[in-house]
């Protein structure tokens, strides 16, 4: 995670459920309010994203522009009893925070990723919730959407370029599944919500994990598409990350 710098913005508040951070971006916002990560708050500004993820996500029309608010939940088992509270280890450690941060270092080092605009966290006791905004991005579709429409027509070798362009930048995606690469008409890719990910040193090993993790996402999400047509896709998709990571971009 990387530290504080001269365009972020830092406002505490407290309230009645607790006390808490926004961290924000001086350049989209002037200030930022706990009201903002509360979908109610917008009213029918605020529409709930039905695809990908696990819930907890809306697209709102907001003063500073379209955005996504999305909160942190949990998945699993643990979700039962415990939807949306994580251990409190410090500010600078929430969830929020860090993928916010993060969010910031991918854009600075020339990767096509959401602008973050700001991030909440509520701390309870030991407790916390949070949340994040982002900027929406205009007339894009998941990889998930696209196969499952195109197929073979979905943008197989984009999206090799794709990562293996992050993954030269060392970004290690901690859930690169097919929900999270965005695609316009163009063919033009983004990579999302990259909450609990990290930068690291280029390595075979965690590359590998990522791309594992995809192929599962594509085979879970592949809907009526046989499993032999997904393995050939992820073929040209492994081809082209090949021969990108090959040339060094």
């Amino acid at each position: 995670m990387t530290g504080y710098d001269a365009a972020e913005g830092l406002t505490p508040y407290r309230d009645d459920s607790g006390y808490g951070a926004i961290l924000f971006d001086r350049a989209r916002v002037q200030q930022a309010a706990p009201d903002w990560f509360t979908p109610g708050y917008w009213g029918a500004q605020a529409r709930p994203v039905d695809s990908g993820g696990r819930g907890g996500a809306w697209f709102v029309d907001a003063p500073f522009g379209q955005a996504v608010l999305r909160r942190y939940l949990r998945g699993g088992l643990v979700a039962r009893f415990n939807r949306d509270l994580y251990w409190w280890r410090g500010g600078e450690r929430t969830r929020s925070f860090a993928e916010f941060r993060l969010t910031r270092e991918a854009a600075r080092r020339g990767l096509p990723v959401p602008a973050p605009i700001a991030a909440l966290y509520r701390r309870e006791g030991l407790r916390y919730r949070a949340a994040i905004l982002v900027a929406r991005l205009d007339g894009v579709r998941s990889l998930a959407d696209r196969a499952a429409v195109a197929g073979d027509g979905a943008p197989w070798e984009e999206t090799g370029r794709l990562i293996a362009r992050c993954h030269r930048a060392g970004l290690d995606h901690a859930d690169l599944n097919a929900t999270n690469l965005l695609f316009d008409p163009a063919g033009r890719g983004w990579v999302i919500d990259l909450d609990r990910g990290q930068f690291r040193i280029p390595a075979t090993g965690w590359r590998e994990r990522n791309l594992a993790r995809l192929k599962r996402s594509l085979l879970k999400l592949r809907g009526q598409r046989p499993v032999a047509e997904v393995e050939r896709d992820f073929a040209r998709l492994r081809t082209a990350y090949d021969r990108a990571w090959e040339r060094g971009y």
